[in-house]
């Protein structure tokens, strides 16, 4: 799977999903720290990736009825990196088959 990974994400989470074998990048990695959504998204869809975010505005934009866009939105609140890795890995495998059955949004509270 291929992943774009909004800003106010880390880094690592880009890392550990690149570590399981997709292919992954972060918004700050391409200059496009202050990019705004509607372009994130965009590029996202020409790309064929999935965001990765906690952004509430791209879960708006994954439910209009003519989009194509896919998003793992991360309902997680505040918690360290560690913490969010580790409810990522609890989680990944039905996240990965959730998207390979054709869900557009993915949501891990």
């Amino acid at each position: 799977m291929k992943f774009l990974v909004d800003n106010q994400l880390p880094r690592a989470v880009a890392y550990w999903l690149a570590g399981r074998g997709h292919d992954v990048v972060h918004v700050q990695d391409r200059g496009q720290g202050q990019t705004d959504d509607r372009q994130l998204w965009s590029s996202a869809i020409e790309e064929d990736r999935i965001i990765v975010s906690k952004d509430e505005d791209f879960f708006f934009l994954a439910t209009r009825p003519t989009d194509t866009g896919k998003l793992l939105w991360l309902r997680v609140g505040n918690c360290r990196t560690s913490a969010l890795l580790a409810s990522l890995e609890t989680v990944m495998t039905a996240v990965e088959q959730a998207f390979q059955s054709g869900q557009r949004v993915v949501e891990l509270r």
